[in-house]
């Protein structure tokens, strides 16, 4: 797909910088609610902090490597200069969050990480050809607001539009192709970006595509508006949960084996233990999603 003047609008960083912005829902937001409302409580409202994992930094590594990579001109998109990328981006983004450099037990276990960052990248290009696309943009922020009031907020990984308008998004996740329930979260956020740029744009995406780097295997779909305007009531609904959760501070926690990798079991009252003293709505914005979220 060839390049385009872009529709978006995305606003300026500085002014976001400064400015209280409504609260709003993000994919990632979204399905922690889903899975369950204390997580989203901890995540979006008390904001207690995480400890990243390897696998969540790697993702970020090889999304922030092959955002560079389609910075750079066509022909110089090749396998070979997307490795001589991995290093200095991971040098530049281990200054920016030094905590990340705690995961490792040294040199070695950084070298042999980023070798199997290398197999992501390799991966990546086992599954297209980047010097024959344009995309329209990469890490693309995006915000709309819907007609019943919900603003709706995320981050695309890729933007594809082809000479003759049609759109297709693209996603790069570093893991392995998920079983039933995985693919369904991961439609999940492709069809909240689908609701998004429809409403942007005024035309359905022709395409929302997965990429799966560690297997190399790609799920393509083609969403409907029947089937958007039906999601978009979906998303009406989950804001519409938060909020009454977030009048009254009744975030339930939701049990199941996803509890076994949550941060913060020890907090849960399903397993004995006591969140910290409700702190309110959060303002300015509890539906940002943070890097790693973008990285799945």
């Amino acid at each position: 797909m060839q390049d385009t003047a872009p529709s978006t609008v995305v606003a300026d960083a500085d002014s976001e910088a400064t400015a209280v912005r409504r609260p709003a829902l993000s994919p990632s937001r979204a399905s922690d609610f889903k899975q369950c409302p204390l997580l989203y409580r901890f995540r979006a409202v008390d904001r207690l902090p995480e400890q990243p994992r390897k696998p969540q930094v790697r993702g970020t590594l090889v999304h922030a490597v092959l955002e560079q990579l389609f910075a750079l001109p066509a022909a110089e998109r090749s396998p070979e200069r997307a490795r001589e990328l991995l290093e200095p981006t991971w040098q530049r983004l281990s200054e920016e969050r030094e905590d990340w450099l705690e995961l490792f037990d040294g040199p070695e276990d950084v070298a042999e990480w980023l070798s199997d960052a290398e197999s992501l990248l390799d991966g990546y290009f086992a599954l297209e050809d980047p010097r024959r696309l344009e995309p329209e943009a990469c890490e693309l922020r995006v915000e709309t607001e819907l007609d019943s009031g919900v603003l709706l907020r995320g981050y695309i990984d890729r933007l594809d539009v082809a000479p003759t308008g049609e759109v297709r998004v693209v996603d790069y996740k570093s893991g392995a192709a998920p079983r039933e329930i995985g693919e369904a979260k991961a439609m999940f956020q492709m069809k909240f970006y689908a609701v998004v740029l429809w409403r942007l744009r005024g035309e359905v995406p022709r395409q929302l595509r997965l990429m799966y780097l560690s297997d190399q295997q790609s799920l393509a779909y083609a969403p409907d508006e029947a089937e958007l305007r039906r999601f978009e009531r979906t998303l009406e609904a989950i804001w519409q949960a938060i909020l009454r959760a977030g009048k009254t501070g009744d975030f339930r926690p939701s049990p199941s084996r996803l509890c076994d990798y949550c941060d913060h079991k020890a907090l849960c009252p399903a397993f004995d233990g006591q969140p910290p003293e409700y702190p309110g709505w959060p303002e300015p914005d509890p539906g940002e999603e943070s890097v790693l979220d973008r990285a799945d």
